[in-house]
């Protein structure tokens, strides 16, 4: 359903239930203002982006890309603050079965802009063990460093010490080749 529709149509419910309480239905009054919430709150979160990112949390991949597969054209269907996250989703199932080819979404989804820290810091994370995977040491540290300080609440404080670890590792082996 087109954005504007949406909200006309939840301004519209909420007019309705308003109406009904004022003339003492307030049963019925109260279900039509729940609704319109609900109508609103699909304005602002895609539908298919929430059950994707269900989806990946309960580490469903299949069922989640289905969702997004069903969002065809991105800037038409999402407001654009959902543009970077819908990168970031599709950066992730990427990641699982081409990770090479997700780094791409990664940074279009930072270059779009997100205003969680911690989908910034899992988006640099991600970038991180690209980089790493490519061998480039510089850029592996320069997303950790940025992702460190991206993850405000320490979400991702376990996996960027592994990280930083598995890069120590890689500087290793790196200095054995050399000698």
């Amino acid at each position: 359903m087109p954005n504007v529709v949406r909200l006309i149509l939840s301004f519209a419910v909420l007019g309705g239930s308003i109406t009904l309480m004022v003339f003492g239905f307030w049963g019925w009054g109260i279900l039509a203002l729940f609704i319109s919430i609900l109508i609103i709150v699909t304005y602002f979160f895609n539908e298919n982006m929430l059950l994707a990112q269900w989806f990946l949390r309960k580490d469903n991949m299949a069922k989640a890309e289905v969702y997004l597969k069903k969002i065809t054209n991105y800037e038409k269907q999402l407001i654009r603050v959902q543009h970077g996250y819908y990168n970031l989703l599709v950066g992730l199932i990427e990641s699982r079965k081409a990770p090479m080819q997700s780094e791409k979404y990664f940074k279009k989804s930072l270059s779009l802009g997100m205003h969680m820290d911690h989908n910034i810091a899992l988006a640099k994370l991600s970038l991180a063990g690209i980089a790493m995977a490519k061998r480039n040491k510089r850029e592996a540290q320069m997303y950790l460093t940025e992702a460190k300080k991206a993850d405000k609440n320490k979400l991702l404080a376990d996996q960027i010490k592994q990280m930083k670890d598995q890069l120590g590792m890689l500087d290793k082996q790196q200095q054995v080749r050399y000698r």
